[in-house]
């Protein structure tokens, strides 16, 4: 059954994309600029609505003909670290955009994220909020980032991911079906320690390397 707030990217150039994006023998630097160009190529999607304004322009052949303009702010909150991947193509596509870092772990008592990160805004009303995490598991630091921006007064909120899991993407729906999210590809399962089969690994070390050695 479809989840109505999911938007899994049909393009082609996404498809194939992702398929190196998995590739056990992409190296470092292919991962980050496959991540980008997924990136955009989601963002093009999540930010179709975006307010436009009248904006006049002068043309090497006309003055003062009117144009249009894109009239809102985006604030852009990467779930730290692998979300920071994403960012760099969509302030690139953006005119307007605003960081805001959110960093969760796992709290090994309770295994739900905690917070050891908070650069948000305290008012967040009537802002356009894209939250940024390549991958959509099992949907608890997703879920926490969104509870966090809608306590500041968010409404309109995004998420892109590169890819998701089917329990992930349906967790998202069923606590926030107001939350629209983007993915460049769904996968069906988890394995027993949460990750995405056939998923693409840790992509905080595939993007950053390692933490620890």
């Amino acid at each position: 059954m479809p989840i109505p707030n999911l938007t899994v990217s049909d393009h082609p150039l996404v498809a194939h994309y992702v398929a190196q994006l998995r590739d056990i023998q992409t190296d470092q630097h292919g991962f980050v600029a496959l991540s980008a160009r997924i990136s955009r190529m989601l963002g093009y999607e999540a930010f179709a609505d975006l307010r436009l304004i009248s904006s006049p322009v002068v043309t090497p052949v006309a003055e003062d003909r009117s144009a249009q303009a894109v009239a809102e702010e985006v604030v852009l909150v990467p779930i730290l670290r692998a979300g920071l991947a994403l960012i760099p193509a969509l302030q690139d596509l953006l005119p307007l955009t605003r960081l805001c870092l959110v960093g969760l772990r796992r709290d090994e008592a309770t295994l739900l994220p905690a917070v050891y990160v908070d650069g948000l805004p305290d008012d967040l009303s009537g802002m356009t909020v894209a939250i940024c995490d390549p991958m959509l598991a099992t949907g608890g630091s997703l879920l926490k980032a969104i509870e966090m921006v809608k306590e500041r007064g968010a409404s309109k909120i995004r998420a892109i991911c590169l890819i998701a899991s089917i329990p992930g993407a349906q967790a998202v729906y069923d606590a926030h079906p107001d939350v629209r999210v983007f993915v460049g590809a769904l996968d069906e399962e988890l394995n027993e320690h949460g990750y995405m089969v056939p998923g693409l690994g840790d992509a905080g070390d595939r993007l950053f390397g390692p933490q620890r050695s």
